[in-house]
């Protein structure tokens, strides 16, 4: 495998989830994989449990780890083509590449959505300039459009958690004070949506996502009707995605409270778990008692975090 954005580059996603088994019953396994290869760790954004999670997967296969946070440790970098660059960058990126990949042998890439233009960001122009220039195997820490360690986690837990042999998936849009990517929304449905489950999606108006991570798939506008019978609520904020609204592209627009996640919500599920990729903001996502009762998964769910990076970085090194 030389690139990971999206679960048809895992193939079977049963095999995966029986080799992320395999591996949590022993993290260090294929520990000699990595003996003497060298992962890089880009990040243009803030993190907490994917540089932790990855460097730590990377870790347990056995390889040296480099870090770089582009925006505390390195020069700035100019990533777009044909700029006279007489401003506050002094590297271009298409220089800075085959630099970084001289000293590795396996890149992650962490970048986020801008919303300076729809086009620019669907388009995934910095994680595709690293996967065309690097000469390495590359994969996704979250780019514009997708979080595919996070949904691979997440597919992970429900896998453990579940009840049912196919169970009721609900992701519901939740308001938040800020506008927010649709990276993780975007690779949730998709997995889901790959995987064994019965997947609805719930937002308002306005919010409905890219047809290319859904397909033909219609959200369901009334949240209460979507959370019926659920056996998994993932709740989670993202902005205007500009399927409907083109004009609206990464604008919040709503703030109804009334979309928050509380124990009114959760009593119309099957006894659902609740799940959150974190960072949450709670009453606004979600209330208190949701998020500490007994079925909230979002501190196993960021554990795993740890074991889909393990499976994807494994399958990049047997692939060297």
């Amino acid at each position: 495998m030389n690139t990971f954005l999206y679960p048809s580059h895992l193939g079977d996603l049963k095999k995966a989830l029986e080799e992320a088994a395999e591996i949590k019953n022993d993290r260090y396994k294929y520990q000699s994989l990595g003996k003497n290869k060298t992962c890089l760790l880009i990040f243009f954004n803030n993190s907490l449990r994917t540089r932790l999670s990855t460097q730590k997967a990377a870790m347990n296969l056995g390889m040296n780890v480099i870090v770089l946070d582009i925006n505390q440790g390195a020069w700035k970098l100019e990533t777009e083509r044909g700029v006279v660059m007489d401003g506050d960058k002094s590297e271009h990126l298409l220089e800075a590449i085959p630099v970084m990949s001289s000293y590795c042998d396996i890149i992650g890439v962490r970048t986020f959505a801008r919303f300076e233009s729809r086009e620019a960001d669907y388009s995934e122009s910095i994680i595709n300039q690293f996967i065309k220039y690097s000469g390495k195997p590359v994969f996704s820490m979250e780019s514009a459009t997708v979080h595919p360690l996070q949904a691979f986690a997440d597919l992970i837990t429900i896998e453990e958690y579940k009840k049912t042999v196919r169970p009721k998936v609900v992701m519901t849009w939740a308001p938040h004070p800020k506008a927010l990517p649709q990276a993780v929304p975007n690779s949730f449905a998709q997995w889901m949506l790959a995987a064994d489950v019965d997947f609805v999606y719930t937002c308002p108006e306005g919010y409905e996502l890219d047809p290319q991570f859904v397909g033909d798939l219609q959200p369901e506008y009334d949240q209460r009707k979507a959370l019926e019978g659920a056996d998994f609520v993932y709740a989670k904020n993202w902005s205007c995605p500009g399927v409907t609204r083109p004009a609206d592209y990464g604008k919040v627009l709503s703030k109804d409270m009334d979309w928050m996640v509380d124990s009114a919500h959760m009593a119309l599920t099957n006894n659902a778990y609740f799940m959150h990729c974190l960072p949450v903001r709670r009453n606004m996502i979600v209330s208190d008692d949701v998020i500490e009762a007994p079925t909230s998964l979002v501190i196993p769910e960021a554990a795993n975090r740890e074991i889909s990076a393990t499976v994807v970085i494994k399958r990049m090194l047997e692939s060297l």
